[in-house]
């Protein structure tokens, strides 16, 4: 762990003003980038991201040093959204599951739409679809922990995936026949 950060973690085990915000300052943008896939808008991700902050805050002395400190506040950070996700009872899981067919992969397909566009595609997801691909596609979290975080089946995570894949590869499709009319 660099320097910096080590030094600004233990002014924030100290409770340090100072360290805290070089802390909030140094992960704003990182936590912003992850908050705005869960929610809705700009404010929510600010008040979802504030609130990971004061949770890291309090919980700084079970950071373990030995460790990079952007993995465990991503993990602060999503369970957050979530719990925010379930108390807004905003997380309708689409429980049929359908025959899932693989999507095929359309590499070329994405490298032709930015970085800001799929971002609003999977901002057009619902609540539901968009926080399951959030965290299989995004975050990286396996159908079985996406399962038991949200409180559903393996098979509604599949399923959600599956249709959350399905709306983006529509979504995608219509936005290049815009480009190309």
């Amino acid at each position: 762990m660099n320097k910096d950060i080590q030094h600004i973690i233990q002014g924030c085990l100290k409770q340090d003003r100072k360290s805290q915000h070089e802390l909030y300052k140094l992960f704003y943008s990182y936590g912003m980038s992850i908050a705005i896939r869960y929610v809705n808008n700009e404010n929510e991700a600010i008040s979802l991201l504030n609130d990971s902050f004061m949770k890291v805050f309090n919980k700084i002395n079970r950071f373990d040093s030995n460790h990079d400190f952007k993995p465990w506040f991503r993990k602060i950070l999503v369970n957050t959204a979530l719990d925010y996700l379930k108390s807004q009872k905003r997380l309708i899981m689409n429980k049929n599951i359908d025959d899932v067919h693989h999507i095929s992969d359309r590499e070329n397909i994405l490298s032709k739409i930015s970085y800001k566009e799929l971002l609003g595609m999977i901002k057009n997801l619902s609540q539901g679809y968009r926080t399951v691909f959030n965290l299989y596609a995004i975050d990286g979290f396996k159908h079985e922990e996406i399962a038991e975080k949200l409180n559903i089946s393996i098979g509604t995570s599949k399923s959600n995936l599956h249709k959350a894949r399905k709306s983006l590869q529509i979504m995608v499709q219509q936005q290049l026949k815009l480009e190309h009319a």
